[in-house]
């Protein structure tokens, strides 16, 4: 029976099995409804995160590579509405994206300074409730113990990605929007312009494959742009390349279409990667993490701060700005700066327009995430 034992083994140890074991146990979890709700694509993270737990590995690069295949997707999709759409609701962005961080931040600074919660911990589950790297980057850098700030991102990241996850469709059930109809109002708005075939223009290849790895290229040299500590990243360098290519969809006589089939395949697939790999590196060690750095009261202070600015967020938008739903919910996503959420919204919305929205505040949110992360972790008792 040895062979058998050595046939197993070279199976469960094959990276490429790994992959798609989590992948197909986690869309079938993601399919399980609950009061008309369900994780969707997010079930693949809460398959990955125990996978990663029991010391499952994939390299780095399966949730880099899924991240700039998500984010350039939806941006080339969504590019052609976007620039309509953020001159109409410009100054509501911005302001959207510095009050969800500051609502986030203020939170945080009260768990430090009500709940006894280290600054250099809180720093992380900042960065951790708003699912934001660049974040963790910052407080490591600001603070003497980088180990308590991502062991604070750690606890604070997995509530961050299934609230917003959640909140993108429990808000619309719980108003019962007729979302066709808020669909056809944000449409209508943002002057949706059909992007019509030029037969003049010369093909690179007729999937648009070429297209999509032009608009990447661009992406992650905008994202390598630092201004001091900050830059676009990963996940912003191919959005904002993408809006703009998909905006324009052309150079000279060649074209930069790509399908929109094949988009929306690529979407998905980048997607469920991306969340793959932040599972895997997020569930190991996340109990021993729990354990060793004060466990439910962070994991409850994280899960607020994720909570609170969503909140905020919404009443300001809805009350104050007056937004529509789909422009609401769009510039929440962008505000918690989270991939995740998008792509559920994406779902629940039936049109990747919502992901204007995200883009044209998500820049905004960046910059004040990192400087707040950076602040909270200088804070002394």
């Amino acid at each position: 029976m040895g062979w058998l034992q050595n046939y197993w083994n070279s199976i469960v140890n094959s990276e490429v099995f790994v992959i798609f074991t989590i992948l197909a146990i986690g869309y079938a979890i993601g399919r399980i409804t609950v009061c008309g709700l369900n994780l969707g694509s997010a079930g693949v993270l809460l398959v990955a995160l125990v996978f990663g737990h029991f010391g499952v590995t994939v390299p780095d690069i399966v949730g880099d590579i899924g991240l700039i295949l998500f984010v350039a997707a939806v941006g080339l999709i969504a590019g052609p509405n976007f620039f309509r759409n953020f001159k109409i609701n410009a100054k509501s962005y911005i302001l959207l994206g510095v009050i969800i961080i500051l609502a986030g931040a203020l939170t945080c600074v009260a768990g430090v300074v009500l709940l006894g919660v280290p600054s250099d911990v809180g720093a992380g589950l900042l960065a951790g409730a708003l699912t934001s790297t660049p974040g963790l980057g910052a407080a490591k850098e600001a603070v003497a113990t980088p180990g308590n700030a991502s062991a604070g991102y750690s606890i604070a990241y997995i509530f961050g990605v299934v609230g917003v996850v959640l909140f993108v469709q429990v808000v619309p059930k719980l108003l019962k929007v007729d979302m066709d109809a808020e669909r056809a109002k944000f449409t209508e708005v943002a002057g949706v312009k059909l992007k019509a075939e030029n037969n003049k223009l010369m093909e690179l290849d007729s999937m648009g494959f070429c297209a999509l790895a032009i608009t990447i290229v661009l992406g992650i040299c905008l994202a390598k742009l630092k201004i001091g500590n900050f830059s676009l990243g990963t996940s912003g360098g191919p959005l904002i390349c993408g809006l703009i290519v998909g905006h324009f969809g052309k150079v000279g006589s060649i074209s930069l279409k790509v399908k929109r089939t094949v988009l929306e395949a690529v979407r998905e697939l980048g997607l469920v990667l991306f969340l793959l790999g932040a599972g895997v590196e997020g569930g190991a060690g996340f109990l021993q993490c729990l354990a060793d750095n004060g466990g439910i009261k962070l994991f409850l202070v994280g899960a607020v701060v994720t909570v609170v600015p969503m909140l905020v967020g919404y009443l300001f938008a809805r009350k104050v700005l007056k937004l529509d739903i789909l422009n609401t919910l769009g510039s929440i996503c962008g505000g918690m700066t989270s991939t995740p959420a998008l792509g559920s919204l994406i779902r629940v919305a039936g049109t990747d327009d919502v992901a204007s929205a995200y883009a044209a505040t998500y820049p905004f949110a960046l910059v004040c995430v990192v400087l707040a992360c950076q602040l909270i972790g200088m804070i002394t008792l």
